[in-house]
């Protein structure tokens, strides 16, 4: 079986139109047989079978029409003349209820545009992997022009190879009585192997974005076990708080949330999180002055915010999912396109060498700008009053409690988890 990689693909190594590979990579795994009595015929076929099933469960593996040789001659000459090289997009929690919704989107063009054709590499474990071949089968379907590939598999090396983007969507949720350092413990585990894979398998400038909760420390665990890629390509998905509180502004002000900008989410994506109304502005005017009750914005909004993922559940019975497949997108749009003049947006990274006084080492959701090569600034025009810094510092020490949890799976020594009883954990995000 053979797989394409099309002549779109800036890595091809051969000429263009088909260069294609081993689509299914089977080792060479049964065991020497010297001095061993010879296996019956069934014997043979079963170890057979057994030794390609467990190939096919650790390997990245084609689905349907993308194993098929394609020549992109084929293609609209129009159409295949303006696109841009294939990028490669891991996806971890593939088969995951974000996904479902996320995949489409990132196949359909809506995110990086309709000009770039994309890989899809997705990342599930043992007990996913026929619904992974469901959702690529879905993908299949869909007939996306612009998706060249779609590769399944449950190693982590094998789905992260040469990627230029990796969506780090899977996570254990908490279960009924964890304690808050349990979870971090448990999911910290799966960062440190997906970050120590980044760093052997991954494009050198990989873009990491992590929606697993707690994702603000997995982020600073999986950058710390990936110190081949720079720190500043580690983002921790704050950005549906972001649009949450865009939405609260607009519902309050009674305006449409487009006119809503400046927006930022300070700290971590908990329930101690920071939406700043002092530096959001409604139509252009400053969010205090359209909204001048004060008390609202301190005690009603805020919380509304922070707490908004756990009225879903109770209305729905089901976390978020599509809201945030949709601030998946947006994070990843604002930073492939420029930030509009005079506007900003949230996301989590990492505190070296911010302007707002946090202490470096965290993973820390503040306001940014982007030129719009992927990369991204400090915004240095803000307004921090008395009521903004003491929130900040409540999340700020928040996140070194949690990085002291898991220095260890940092690598460092010391730290001791002394997190409080409170449950600031937003539930089933991720």
């Amino acid at each position: 079986m053979q797989r394409v990689t099309f002549s779109t693909n800036a890595r091809a190594a051969r000429p263009l139109n088909i260069a294609t590979r081993r689509a299914l990579k089977v080792r060479a795994a049964t065991p020497s047989s010297a001095g061993k009595p010879a296996a019956t015929p069934a014997k043979a076929a079963a170890s057979t079978a057994a030794t390609t099933e467990t190939a096919k469960s650790n390997e990245e593996q084609c689905v349907g029409v993308f194993c098929l040789e394609y020549d992109i001659s084929n293609e609209p000459s129009k159409t295949a003349a303006t696109w841009k090289p294939t990028i490669k997009v891991a996806v971890s929690g593939a088969a995951g209820n974000i996904s479902n919704h996320l995949l489409f989107m990132l196949a359909s063009g809506e995110v990086w545009g309709k000009d770039q054709p994309i890989a899809l590499n997705l990342l599930g474990s043992e007990r996913s992997r026929e619904a992974l071949e469901g959702v690529a089968m879905e993908l299949e379907d869909s007939l996306f022009p612009l998706l060249r590939e779609v590769n399944i598999g449950i190693d982590p090396r094998s789905v992260f190879e040469d990627c230029d983007w990796a969506l780090l969507i899977g996570a254990k949720p908490r279960g009924p009585g964890m304690e808050r350092g349990d979870l971090l413990e448990q999911n910290g585990k799966i960062f440190v192997e997906q970050g120590k894979a980044l760093n052997e398998v991954a494009d050198k400038n990989c873009k990491v974005l992590v929606v697993g909760n707690p994702c603000n420390t997995n982020t600073l665990i999986a950058m710390a076990n990936a110190p081949g890629l720079a720190k500043e390509n580690f983002h921790a998905l704050t950005r549906l708080d972001e649009n949450r509180a865009k939405c609260q502004l607009a519902l309050k002000s009674g305006v449409f949330y487009s006119t809503v900008t400046n927006v930022t989410i300070w700290g971590n994506h908990s329930t101690t999180q920071v939406p700043d109304f002092v530096n959001a502005r409604i139509n252009n005017m400053p969010a205090t002055e359209v909204i001048s009750d004060r008390e609202w914005l301190e005690n009603e909004f805020a919380p509304c915010v922070a707490t908004r993922g756990g009225a879903l559940i109770k209305k729905w019975g089901r976390s978020s999912a599509a809201s945030t497949a949709v601030s998946i997108a947006d994070a990843i749009k604002a930073l492939v396109t420029p930030t509009e003049p005079g506007d900003w947006f949230s996301s989590a990274v990492s505190t070296d060498g911010n302007p707002y006084g946090i202490e470096e080492g965290l993973v820390f959701s503040m306001p940014l700008r982007s030129k719009g090569d992927g990369g991204w600034e400090f915004v240095e025009d803000v307004i921090i009053d008395d009521w903004l810094r003491g929130k900040i510092k409540a999340s700020e020490d928040e996140l070194k409690k949690e990085r002291d949890c898991v220095m260890h799976l940092m690598g460092m020594a010391g730290g001791s988890c002394e997190l409080g009883p409170e449950d600031t954990t937003l539930p089933g995000e991720a």
